[in-house]
């Protein structure tokens, strides 16, 4: 399955909101990856968000409804979550998922 065309410019629009610098979105995993000084903050895989949450808020944010362990490899990846679509379908839901990518990844040294 491709990416949902349709997410991607509902997170162009939440990050134009948001405004983080050095903003860039790359082709990754067979989706897309959206860049805050270099360091991944969400994503697109298929119809879902992907939301770096970081160590700390990651068990946090797993047990809240619709999210599950963002894993393509079989290699779970800690800090990472995924967002069902059905959590998303509101423009506020979306922006405070995408919201907490990007406040994440402003916690990283820029690269």
């Amino acid at each position: 399955m491709a990416f949902d065309a349709k997410l991607a410019e509902r997170i162009n629009s939440a990050l134009m909101t948001i405004n983080p610098p050095g903003l860039v979105s790359k082709a990754m995993f067979g989706g897309v990856g959206y860049m805050v000084q270099g360091n991944m903050a969400c994503g697109i895989l298929d119809d879902r968000l992907i939301v770096r949450v970081g160590k700390d808020a990651y068990d946090e944010m797993l047990a809240l409804p619709g999210t599950s362990v963002f894993d393509t490899t079989g290699r779970p990846m800690a800090g990472w979550v995924m967002v069902n679509a059905d959590v998303i379908s509101e423009e506020n839901q979306l922006l405070e998922w995408v919201s907490r990518g990007v406040d994440f990844a402003l916690t990283l040294p820029a690269k």
